[in-house]
């Protein structure tokens, strides 16, 4: 069984390229505790990937969070906030498998 290092609890996509996990930590911080942040990054150009997430401990400053900050305006750009769901099992890529066949 896989552990979960990070429960992300809150997705938010639509960021500027600018946004580090600390922007994010102080943005929901307004709305309560905040646990941990992650911006996604490109590990090919090392830019952010534009998404990220956020896990804050209550439940209710986190329903709070998601419903004053969706569709807000955050550095230059209209963000979505959702409740984060669990990550799907995604298929192997193809050139793994290609690799595996050699």
């Amino acid at each position: 069984m896989k552990k979960n290092f990070y429960k992300m609890n809150i997705y938010i996509s639509n960021l500027s390229y600018r946004i580090v996990d600390s922007d994010l930590k102080q943005l929901f911080g307004e709305h309560g505790k905040v646990a941990s942040t992650k911006v996604i990054i490109d590990h090919q150009t090392g830019r952010s990937k534009c998404f990220g997430f956020v896990d804050m401990p209550d439940r209710e400053a986190m329903q709070n969070a998601i419903s004053k900050l969706n569709r807000s305006l955050y550095d230059g750009k209209v963000i979505n906030v959702t409740e984060s769901r669990p990550r799907e099992e995604r298929p192997e890529r193809r050139r793994a498998a290609m690799q595996q066949q050699d």
